[in-house]
């Protein structure tokens, strides 16, 4: 957790979220969370779980359960090093969980954009959604944040 904070504060200096709220997800759904490691030392992370369409987890809040009734796998966040980004590990990671999700039966996935990276997301097959209700939930994510889902039909 400590090399997963220590990312997590490089790469959202504005957005901070507390250890725990990491370790939750982590708990959560193992399955969903992958690790970058480079010499023994945390370099990047992807944290993601089951999910509903729609509904945005607020940033550093405990989730508490994982829904039975999931509709989406929740891609929280991937974060580089800024030693290793550029090298295909944030796309690498998230074909990763586009395969967990598909092997889940999920039929979407789902993620927060942030620092106008939403292009970057619409490359990866990403489409901007929106409405009253989103843009209230986006709240806790910062101006210019955008709720995206990939139809994986």
């Amino acid at each position: 957790m400590p090399g997963i904070a220590a990312i997590a504060r490089l790469a959202h200096p504005q957005l901070p979220e507390r250890p725990e709220v990491f370790a939750e997800k982590v708990a959560l759904f193992p399955a969903g969370c992958l690790v970058l490691a480079d010499h023994g030392a945390v370099s990047g992370y992807a944290l993601s779980h089951p999910w509903r369409l729609g509904d945005i987890p607020p940033l550093d809040a405990l989730l508490g359960p994982v829904p039975a009734a999931a509709d989406c796998l929740f891609v929280h966040d991937i974060a580089l090093a800024p030693e290793v980004r550029g090298r295909g590990f944030g796309p690498a990671a998230m074909r990763r969980l586009e395969a967990l999700a598909r092997a889940q039966g999920l039929p979407a996935m789902a993620i927060v954009s942030v620092y106008g990276s939403h292009p970057l997301w619409q490359r990866l097959g990403f489409e901007i959604g929106g409405g009253v209700e989103i843009a209230l939930q986006l709240r806790t994510y910062g101006a210019g944040a955008r709720y995206m889902v990939k139809r994986l039909g």
